[in-house]
């Protein structure tokens, strides 16, 4: 098998005309260039070009390896500049906007972190509506479908909006059964900072009482685990207080269907090599199941443990939402 370096100097040598132009081009001698054609020629098993005291001058067969092995060179060279890239781990700041819902996102994020050391992390956990270009966001997550022709987008896994309730709390005032029992009892209600608008539980048709409203996960939370009352939180976010037995599912047959989630960014102008890196991470973190929409057609939807499957590999070597939190 012919080897890249004797192609390139048959390639010069058939370029330049001659051996003493070749070597000159390469800095090597008219001696050595004709050593590394005779090599060639002997492991073709046949004569690439025909010599005379005047010239130089391709055989049929020299004509074709010149064609070919062009051709070889040339993606030998894009191979090694892909390669290249490759081996530079892209750096800078990367700015995202997500929504304040905890877990299903931060295990992710700590993985890439620990694959890409060199890009820093600016998060801002936020459900309004952000323009990403005049923001100067680099990618957001959000709740829902998204439907802006100007951004491509990827599906990320969801969540569940869980009816929970301290082991204190269903002391004190009894668990309720039915969804109707809850107009007895202390709810504790989300207003989204951006419509005004209380959150509307996975029940049909219930007038719910408000024994407290506010505009946070995390003081819903706090709240309900001290005891205070009845909330309806995203699963991904009390992960651990279900695990403690600090909060307790209730009324289950009542909890809605997932509640999907998306990564957009802009489909109008060429991606920085952070993105692209926290693109191709996600996607291979998380198996879409329909649309990374004006992409590659699409990805499947894995189970988000494969984060922390990337996470132990490391150790060891604005927009329309479908609903508010």
């Amino acid at each position: 098998m012919a080897s890249l370096s004797d192609l390139s100097v048959f390639i010069a040598v058939a370029e330049q005309g001659s051996f003493v132009g070749a070597g000159r081009l390469l800095g090597v001698s008219a001696s050595a260039v004709g050593k590394r054609i005779s090599r060639l020629e002997g492991e073709m098993g046949m004569r690439l070009l025909q010599r005379s005291t005047r010239a130089l001058a391709l055989t049929a067969e020299g004509e074709t390896v010149l064609r070919r092995g062009r051709s070889m060179l040339a993606e030998a060279e894009a191979m090694r500049a892909e390669l290249e890239r490759a081996s530079r781990l892209p750096g800078g700041v990367l700015r995202l906007s997500l929504p304040p819902i905890g877990g299903v996102l931060i295990e992710p994020l700590a993985a890439f972190q620990l694959r890409y050391p060199d890009i820093a992390l600016e998060l801002d956990y936020s459900e309004r509506n952000v323009d990403l270009i005049e923001e100067g966001f680099d990618a957001v997550i959000r709740v829902g479908e998204e439907d802006d022709s100007k951004l491509r987008s990827l599906s990320l896994p969801g969540f569940r909006r869980l009816i929970v309730a301290a082991p204190s709390y269903l002391a004190r005032y009894g668990r309720p059964d039915r969804p109707e029992q809850l107009a007895q009892h202390r709810l504790i209600h989300y207003r989204s900072p951006n419509s005004g608008k209380l959150e509307s539980w996975p029940l049909v048709g219930e007038d719910l009482p408000r024994a407290l409203v506010c505009n946070s996960v995390h003081a819903r939370l706090d709240f309900a685990v001290q005891g205070q009352g009845i909330a309806c939180l995203p699963d991904v976010s009390i992960r651990r207080e279900l695990d403690d037995g600090s909060l307790r599912p209730i009324l289950n047959s009542e909890n809605g269907e997932r509640i999907a989630l998306r990564l957009l960014w802009p489909s109008s102008r060429g991606l920085s090599a952070r993105l692209e890196a926290f693109l191709g991470f996600m996607r291979g973190v998380f198996a879409a199941d329909g649309s990374d929409r004006r992409d590659e057609g699409g990805v499947a939807r894995r189970n988000e443990r494969v984060a922390l499957g990337h996470l132990d590999q490391q150790q060891g070597s604005g927009h329309e939402r479908a609903a508010d939190f």
